[in-house]
């Protein structure tokens, strides 16, 4: 699992639907924001590509390279390729994000009423064979609940409980959601001019121009 403030690694994209396909080592020199989203977000769209579409309007002109990651670790039959695909050519949006936004004001005909203008690329899904292994569960708990070593016994086994059923559950791991440790949609991975990992952060309402901003006058 990656760690904030050591090289940042590659992205494991299955497939560029839209722009130009790169990675983290073709980019040195620039700072890097990758948007890790689900197409079956409401959250990705009403908080997550607002303010990243921001961003991206604020420093036009500037070294930043921005991106847009969909992965998937629910809902896959929302959560897919084609449904990506469908987004970055038409705007259609699908599943519970249609239903959220169908009165927001950003749909119409069932379409996005703004265009997301840098490349998008699709995680690579990895299928999952078996159940959950001791090493999964551990580094689950370490992702999710730190200072877990400190809960009562009892709590502790509730958790892991839980937490195997939902790894038993899963069909696929998403290799680059995995890779980077990330705890949800929307994430927002942010790398520095040299290569480094410098912020994972999670939700939306952020501040992100401030982050941006900090890296690019680094």
């Amino acid at each position: 699992m990656s760690q904030v403030n050591q090289p940042a690694p590659q992205l494991d994209v299955a497939e560029w639907v839209q722009g130009e396909a790169s990675n983290i080592d073709r980019e040195r020199g620039n700072v890097i924001l990758v948007m890790v989203f689900q197409v079956n977000c409401p959250g990705c769209f009403v908080g997550g590509f607002p303010e990243v579409l921001a961003v991206h309007q604020k420093f036009q002109g500037q070294p930043l390279k921005i991106w847009g990651l969909a992965t998937a670790f629910e809902d896959y039959r929302f959560n897919s390729l084609e449904n990506l695909k469908k987004l970055a050519h038409t705007g259609e949006v699908v599943g519970e994000t249609l239903a959220y936004l169908q009165n927001s004001g950003m749909l119409q005909n069932g379409r996005l009423t703004f265009s997301i203008p840098f490349p998008l690329a699709w995680d690579r899904l990895v299928k999952r064979e078996g159940g959950a292994t001791p090493e999964e569960i551990e580094a689950f708990l370490a992702r999710d609940f730190p200072g877990y070593e400190n809960m009562p016994g009892h709590t502790l086994n509730a958790v892991k409980t839980q937490i195997k059923q939902y790894l038993q559950s899963k069909k696929y791991d998403a290799s680059t959601f995995d890779r980077y440790g990330l705890r949800g949609t929307p994430s927002t991975i942010l790398i520095d001019k040299q290569g480094i990992l410098r912020h994972k952060l999670f939700g939306s309402g952020l501040k992100l121009d401030g982050y941006v901003e900090q890296l690019l006058n680094e």
